[in-house]
Parts: structure tokens; sequence; C-alpha cells
């Protein structure tokens, strides 16, 4: 619903509750017609205003919901839920209490070493950007794939000033460098 919408809605209700204000025993016809006539308007007013279907369930989580006449907000998913919870209950299934005695220790939060995930072996291909290497491709499993690529991007319309192969193991080290990585100030006057 629009401002407007909502001023002239407001308004006509408005209308409506003055004429029933002014109603009596002696009210004429002609007045009756016209709080008639502001009724019909009003309502014309809220077909237009209102978008969505009518809820069919009192519940606030699924107001268009499937009906249940059986539940309280008359909405089936939320009666369902309530039944297999009641179900639960009722078959104990939430599973027996703790048994008495002393807890058995928290694991760590590092885990243990057969859970971890063996280390993995892979070639970074890195770029000089004139500050700092940075990633220039996607990890390689395999070295001469690497070197191929770097090689490509040497030749490429848009070299970088050095490119470098980084082996990743459980550490890092370095392979081999092609270029002179140079470090540029980024200032334009050298940062005076």
């Amino acid at each position: 619903m629009n401002h407007a919408q909502l001023t002239a809605l407001g308004r006509a209700l408005r209308l409506l509750g003055e004429h029933g204000e002014s109603l009596s025993t002696a009210t004429p016809d002609a007045k009756l017609h016209e709080a008639k006539a502001d009724l019909k308007r009003a309502l014309d007013l809220l077909d237009e205003t209102v978008t969505t279907a009518a809820p069919t369930t009192r519940c606030a989580e699924h107001p268009n919901g499937p009906v249940d006449e059986d539940a309280p907000d008359l909405c089936l998913l939320c009666e369902t839920r309530r039944r297999a919870a009641r179900r639960a209950e009722v078959n104990s299934t939430y599973g027996s209490p703790r048994p008495p005695g002393p807890a058995a220790p928290a694991p760590s939060r590092y885990g243990v070493r057969a859970d971890r995930p063996q280390p993995q072996q892979r070639w970074l291909p890195e770029a000089w950007n004139g500050q700092a290497w940075q990633l220039c491709g996607t990890p390689r499993r395999d070295r001469h794939e690497a070197e191929l690529y770097l090689t490509a991007q040497r030749r490429g319309p848009r070299p970088a000033s050095a490119y470098r192969l980084v082996h990743e193991f459980t550490d890092y080290e370095v392979l081999r460098v092609w270029g002179e990585p140079v470090r540029i100030d980024i200032e334009p006057m050298g940062n005076l």
C-alpha cells in the first residue's frame, strides 16, 4: 500500500466513523444513502489496496499455508511439527539421560593427527606487481604445467616485470624466479 492509498483509505474510514456517530432513529433516508455511498467507496479503496490473498490460517509464519481444521491456528505445517514433537516425547526418543559418573574428556578443538588432511604439494605461480608478489594463476599440482603457464604469461600481451614459481608442501620454497622484481613507489613525486 502506497502513501496515497493509505491517506485515502484513512479518510474514507474516518468519514464512516462520523456517519456511525451521527446515526440515530431519526436519521433521514438521504443521510443513509450518503453513508451507503461512502461505505461502497471505502470498500472499493480496500479492494484496490489489498494485493495478496486473504490468509487461510491464523499462523503468523504460514498465513497462506495448508489448513488443518483440528489445529488451534488452522496451520497444517505447524501442527505437523507439534505432533512430531509430542510423538517424540511419548516415545521417549529424546535419548536416555546422561549416565552418572565422570564425564568423558572434551575433544581438542584442533582434532587429532589422524583427523587432519595430509599436506598436498602444489606449485604457485606468482607475479611481481611493483609492490609485492601476488598469485597470478591457479595453483597447479604439476610443476611442468606451472612452468609452462608462467612462460605463456611472460610472452603474453601485458607481462609483469618478474614472475616466480613457489613450491608449497608443508612450507613455501621459492623454486625459480624469472625477471628482476623492482619496487615501484606508488606516489607520483616519490612521496615528497
